[in-house]
C-alpha cells in the first residue's frame, strides 16, 4: 500500500464539500486532471471507491460518507497543530519554564521578563523561585528549560552561559557604626552577630569558604531560608549579613544598609543553566537573548 498524503485527503474533502470538481480544483489551485489523479491515488491506497462517478455528477459512496467527517477533522487537527507551531516559532505563543535563585528572581529577573513580555505578550512564563541547588536539580531533571543561578560544578549534562560576575556586599542595620565606613572587612563585620542562609545554600558555602580563608570563624547566630527574612532581621538590628550585590535594592527596601566588602572579596558568576543535549524552544531562546542583552554588562 502506498502512503496516503495530506494533499490527497485535501483533494477528497474539497470535492466532497464543493460537490464540483472544477470548484474544488480552483480552491486548491490544482488542475482538474491533477485533482482527479490525487483522489484516484487515495482510493487505490485505501482499497476502494470514495466517490461514485457518473457522466455528469458524482456522489459519495457509503465508505466516502463515513470517511468525510474524519478526513475533515484530520485536516483541522493538522492545520491547528502547524498553526500553533508557527506561532511558537514566531514567539506569538508558547510557554517557558524557568527556575531562578531567589536573589535573582526577586531583584533583577522581573525587569528582564518585563522587557520580554513587552515584545511577546502571549508567551506564558512559569517561574520557580528556588534555592541555587534546586535550580540545578530542576534543569537536570527536565522540570524546567532554563535555570539562572551561580555557576554549578562542571558536569557533562549541563551547560552554563555566564551573564555577569556578582560581588558580595556587607549588610548592616541602619544605625550601625559601619555605615560610616566606605569599605568593610569581614574582621570588623564579624564583631557582630552574623545572619546567613541555611545550608545547603551555595551562597552560604561561598561566604563560609571565603571567611575561613581569612582565618576567621564562621559562626552564624541566626539562619534563615529566605533573603527577605535576613534583610528584615538586619534592619531590626539583630545582626549583620553578607549577600550578593544584586540583592542591594531588596535589602535597602527592607530597611537594611549595604556597604562594599573589600576583604575577603567574594565573587561568583551568575548565568543561564541548560541541558546540553536538549535544544531550547523558540520562546526560551528568545528569553535567553533578552537576559544576555539586559545583564551582560551587569557587575
Amino acid at each position: 500500500m502506498s502512503h496516503i498524503t495530506l494533499k490527497q485527503v485535501r483533494a477528497f474533502v474539497a470535492v466532497a464539500q464543493a460537490r464540483n470538481f472544477a470548484e474544488a480544483a480552483e480552491a486548491l489551485h490544482l488542475s482538474q486532471p491533477a485533482l482527479s489523479s490525487a483522489i484516484k491515488t487515495l482510493e487505490e491506497s485505501l482499497g476502494g471507491q470514495l466517490l461514485a462517478r457518473t457522466t455528469r455528477t458524482f456522489a459519495l459512496t457509503p465508505e466516502g460518507q463515513d470517511f468525510y467527517p474524519r478526513a475533515r477533522q484530520l485536516l483541522k487537527d493538522w492545520d491547528d497543530a502547524t498553526d500553533n507551531l508557527k506561532s511558537q516559532f514566531a514567539l506569538r505563543t508558547g510557554t517557558i519554564s524557568i527556575a531562578a535563585m531567589p536573589s535573582f528572581a526577586s531583584n533583577l529577573l522581573p525587569q528582564a521578563i518585563g522587557h520580554y513580555r513587552a515584545k511577546h505578550p502571549n508567551v506564558k512564563i512559569a517561574l520557580h523561585d528556588v534555592v541555587a541547588e534546586e535550580v540545578v536539580s530542576m534543569v537536570r531533571s527536565g522540570k524546567v528549560e532554563l535555570g539562572i543561578s551561580f555557576r554549578p560544578q562542571e558536569s557533562e549534562d549541563l551547560q552554563f552561559s555566564p551573564l555577569f560576575n556578582d560581588t558580595f556586599v556587607a549588610v548592616v542595620p541602619p544605625q550601625h557604626p559601619l555605615n560610616d565606613s566606605a569599605r568593610v572587612t569581614a574582621r570588623h563585620l564579624l564583631q557582630n552577630d552574623l545572619i546567613t542562609l541555611q545550608p545547603p545554600s551555595q551562597m552560604r558555602q561561598l561566604i563560609e569558604t571565603a571567611i575561613n580563608r581569612e582565618g576567621l570563624q564562621f559562626q552564624p547566630e541566626f539562619e534563615s531560608h529566605q533573603l527577605t527574612t535576613i534583610g528584615r532581621m538586619v534592619a531590626s538590628s539583630l545582626g549583620v549579613s553578607i549577600v550578593p550585590a544584586l540583592c542591594q535594592q531588596q535589602m535597602q527596601e527592607l530597611g537594611a544598609h549595604c556597604r562594599p566588602l573589600i576583604r575577603p572579596r567574594i565573587q561568583c558568576e551568575v548565568g543561564i543553566i541548560t541541558r546540553r543535549r536538549y535544544p531550547l524552544s523558540a520562546a526560551s531562546r528568545g528569553l535567553t537573548d533578552t537576559l544576555r542583552r539586559n545583564f551582560s554588562q551587569t557587575t
